[in-house]
């Protein structure tokens, strides 16, 4: 009796000593994980500072091109007519709300 006594407590033994030996399967999980959440973060830290840069361009109000509006062939005869009767120019942009850029390279366009 005393012997399997000895027995059983030595095998208990032997396998408690053996249980710290053993490799984690969650260690390796664990750091996957939190190699996974640096990433993500730092992804996100670029993400950001990107935005900032983006949003510090539009406040210095760096201006952005309007399109050229394009002068119906109406208005642009009527412009004509207006300076061949002998209107000035700003007086033609308040008429046809054109601006006087507008008039002066239509009127220069029949020159």
């Amino acid at each position: 009796m005393l012997y399997v006594l000895l027995g059983i407590w030595g095998v208990s033994l032997l396998l408690f000593l053996s249980s710290f030996l053993q490799k984690d399967p969650l260690n390796a999980v664990e750091k996957s994980v939190e190699e996974l959440s640096i990433n993500m973060y730092q992804e996100q830290l670029k993400l950001k500072k990107r935005i900032k840069v983006l949003e510090e361009e539009l406040m210095m109000g760096s201006p952005v091109p309007s399109p050229k509006k394009s002068i119906n062939e109406i208005i642009r005869n009527q412009v004509i007519s207006l300076h061949k009767q002998g209107v000035p120019p700003e007086k033609i942009g308040s008429l046809s709300d054109l601006s006087k850029e507008d008039v002066r390279s239509i009127i220069q366009g029949i020159s």
